[in-house]
């Protein structure tokens, strides 16, 4: 009973609620692209090594695609595929757990980014308005 009454409180909502998802989620993802970029919000610019430079530009670039709807469903897989190989490339080595090996962050970017790779912008985007004209 609690489910159907949630279901119709939050469901005329969703769109709107995977619109908010999708760009803080991309948001808070460039974030991590900035750090790497150009040493924004705490982080160190790390362009000198091809690897970072390269998660960096995904990061950054992908996470304002996603944000903005545009190109979101190949950002959106571009940036899952990323986050797969950060984990097992940084984080498996410290263990199998996602909370011990401090890969929880990856993990959870990894398939939210599928999930919106394989749901598209939705309607609330640029790429839904690009298909309306």
């Amino acid at each position: 009973h609690l489910e159907v009454t949630m279901d119709r409180f939050l469901g005329p909502h969703a769109e709107r609620l995977y619109t908010l998802l999708r760009v803080v989620a991309g948001l808070l993802f460039a974030c991590h692209g900035a750090q790497k970029l150009f040493g924004a919000l705490g982080g160190q610019a790390m362009t000198s090594n091809p690897m970072m430079l390269v998660a960096g530009i995904i990061e950054f670039g992908g996470g304002l695609l996603i944000a903005l709807g545009f190109l979101t469903s190949w950002a959106a897989f571009l940036a899952s595929g990323q986050m797969a190989v950060a984990y097992f490339m940084v984080h498996a080595k410290g263990g199998f757990w996602p909370i011990i090996n401090k890969g929880e962050l990856a993990v959870v970017y990894c398939f939210l980014f599928l999930y919106i790779a394989a749901r598209g912008a939705g309607p609330y985007s640029v790429d839904a308005a690009m298909r309306k004209r």
